[in-house]
């Protein structure tokens, strides 16, 4: 079968080059140095080497393929409102690193200390976010149904691993006075607001939000036609993939005022999905449906960065 150009673009050496150079010229044009985002960038570079680590040590696609990173780096600079914002930006490596930790303990009951260094990493995050608890019982779920690892000893090191990080908050809280601020972050976890209220959002947030809603959704469909292809270990990580994307996409539509956390964590699952469609598939609908995503993406970008959201 023919190569297309789908497959020359996502099976080249040169993809990640240039869509890290891709990367730099639109934080540049996103105020990279007029803004002093220099903080922010720094952990979207971490979160870039991190996606690139993520699918190196589980194979996520079975073919070499920097796709899962690139699939990342494109969709982050599409939502370049989020630019601005330190904490969202922090949030999004620690839900990385969460990954990194859980995928390792794949089938492996006794692995206290890698449950242990996920679950802080999600309660780290949550130190930017409070709402980023949220997702604690999805691990959980993720845990006991796809990564295999659940038992008595990693349950009660993931809820230690929660815990840490705001026992050292609190003690530094209550040295510094600041103890009051900390119960009002908490306190954010039960805070809702009015469902569906898209009304928060600006045309611009609404457009990324329904893209990479379309991409997850193109993902998912491509991945359950096609997953008998791939191993059984990696079948179990893109249903943990899928499962957290359409956690995100419920809470985005559901209590739209978490807009940036949602957004954050659908991009995170997402990249591996549409790179997985884009690497392997090979037909001339795929390889026009390739060309409209890259279009879409660039003006997409564009629209984001002559339109900046001021919501963060």
């Amino acid at each position: 079968m023919a190569r297309r150009l789908q497959n020359n673009v996502s099976e080249s050496r040169m993809t990640l080059p240039a869509a890290a150079i891709y990367a730099t010229l639109v934080w540049m044009a996103g105020g990279l140095v007029s803004d002093g985002l220099w903080m922010q960038f720094g952990c979207f570079a971490a979160s870039t080497y991190l996606m690139v680590e993520l699918n190196n040590a589980n194979a996520l696609i079975r073919v070499y393929s920097r796709m899962v990173s690139c699939a990342f780096i494109a969709l982050s600079c599409a939502a370049a409102f989020l630019f601005t914002s330190a904490g969202g930006a922090a949030m999004e490596l620690f839900a990385i690193a969460a990954y990194a930790a859980l995928f390792r303990s794949y089938q492996d009951r006794q692995a206290a200390g890698l449950t242990f260094y996920a679950f802080m990493s999600i309660s780290t995050g949550s130190l930017f976010y409070a709402e980023m608890l949220y997702f604690a019982p999805v691990l959980w779920l993720l845990m006991a149904a796809f990564v295999r690892s659940a038992s008595l000893r990693t349950v009660a090191a993931s809820v230690l691993g929660l815990c840490l990080p705001y026992w050292l908050a609190a003690a530094i809280a209550l040295y510094t006075g600041h103890l009051p601020m900390l119960a009002d972050h908490l306190g954010q976890l039960a805070a809702t607001g009015p469902l569906c209220d898209f009304s928060l959002l600006s045309a611009n947030q609404v457009a990324t939000m329904a893209f990479v809603m379309a991409m997850a959704a193109t993902g998912i469909i491509h991945y359950r036609r096609q997953s008998i292809n791939d191993k059984i270990r990696t079948r179990m990580f893109y249903s943990c993939f899928i499962t957290m994307d359409i956690a995100s996409a419920a809470l985005a539509i559901l209590q739209p005022q978490h807009y940036e956390l949602a957004l954050r964590m659908m991009i995170i699952n997402t990249s591996p999905l549409i790179a997985h469609f884009i690497t392997l598939t090979n037909t001339k609908v795929t390889n026009v449906a390739f060309c409209a995503i890259v279009v879409a993406i660039l003006a997409l970008t564009a629209f984001n960065l002559w339109m900046p959201s001021t919501n963060f």
